[in-house]
């Protein structure tokens, strides 16, 4: 099994930070110095991975502007002798290629998983979710794209969590344990309330998953609300034949998504510098 795509939405519209999300993409919102999508690529990069379609709106023009060089930018740095403040993103820029399909309708992360039908060539990809930093010695996504290569399977990145907040997450029903933090899928319920939910294991930003996505995307029923969710795509295939597994994660992870998780995430990893 190769894997060398991972898939990066970022077409949403950021609520939870505006007005300051008005003109700037919250997935370049700072982590200490660096913007968090670049974070989330540079995890993406330690998993050995060097292909990355971001999902964007036409707002987000910022974002194929940072992971691209500025020539003037450079220049003038270079006559001062600061040429190696912007070394960490050109390098990633120079070692990796990036791709950016536009979404052109908020119409879930189904839907916004489906406009990189395109991007991805291999038979399995990742998914990233800019609003997860996990921090870890071994980026999560490796660990994910570990065990899907030797099971040869989906992976989705599970936690526990309290069960009055799972209403927040998508909670998987556990049919075969693997090992202690190995489990097989068998359905997933998206924010249920307390007493509905399946488990306690709550899905998080990290996937490993089959090109057949694609197509369980494009064959489940929208919600009421128009969206098109990628639990319900994911659920299709375990119910379809494909193997799907889910994975405790290790490491500690902040949900930058919203400002309490994005000023933890600033405040862990300045202690950790």
């Amino acid at each position: 099994m190769n894997i060398s795509t991972i898939v990066i939405p970022a077409a949403g519209f950021g609520t939870r930070f505006l007005p300051f999300t008005k003109t700037v993409p919250k997935e370049l919102l700072p982590l200490i110095n660096k913007p968090a999508l670049q974070e989330v690529i540079e995890e993406g990069v330690r998993s050995d991975i060097k292909n990355f379609c971001i999902i964007i709106s036409e707002e987000k023009q910022a974002i194929k502007n940072y992971f691209s060089h500025n020539k003037k930018l450079e220049a003038a740095l270079s006559l001062t002798g600061k040429s190696a403040l912007l070394d960490d993103i050109n390098q990633l820029i120079d070692q990796c290629t990036f791709s950016y399909p536009l979404q052109r309708e908020m119409k879930g992360l189904g839907h916004a998983i489906l406009m990189a039908q395109d991007c991805v060539k291999e038979d399995f990809f990742g998914i990233m979710l800019p609003d997860d930093i996990i921090v870890d010695e071994q980026p999560c996504m490796q660990q994910l794209i570990e065990i899907a290569q030797r099971e040869q399977a989906a992976v989705i990145a599970v936690m526990e969590v309290p069960q009055e907040e799972i209403c927040a997450y998508g909670s998987i029903k556990i049919g075969t344990t693997l090992q202690d933090d190995l489990v097989e899928v068998v359905d997933i319920i998206e924010k249920p309330k307390p007493e509905e939910a399946f488990s306690n294991l709550a899905i998080i930003g990290r996937y490993v998953l089959p090109t057949a996505i694609f197509d369980a995307i494009k064959a489940i029923t929208p919600q009421s609300s128009g969206e098109i969710q990628l639990t319900d795509a994911i659920t299709h295939l375990a119910q379809n034949g494909h193997k799907v597994l889910a994975y405790k994660i290790k490491g500690k992870r902040f949900d930058i998504g919203r400002p309490a998780g994005w000023l933890a995430a600033n405040v862990y990893l300045e202690a950790r510098r």
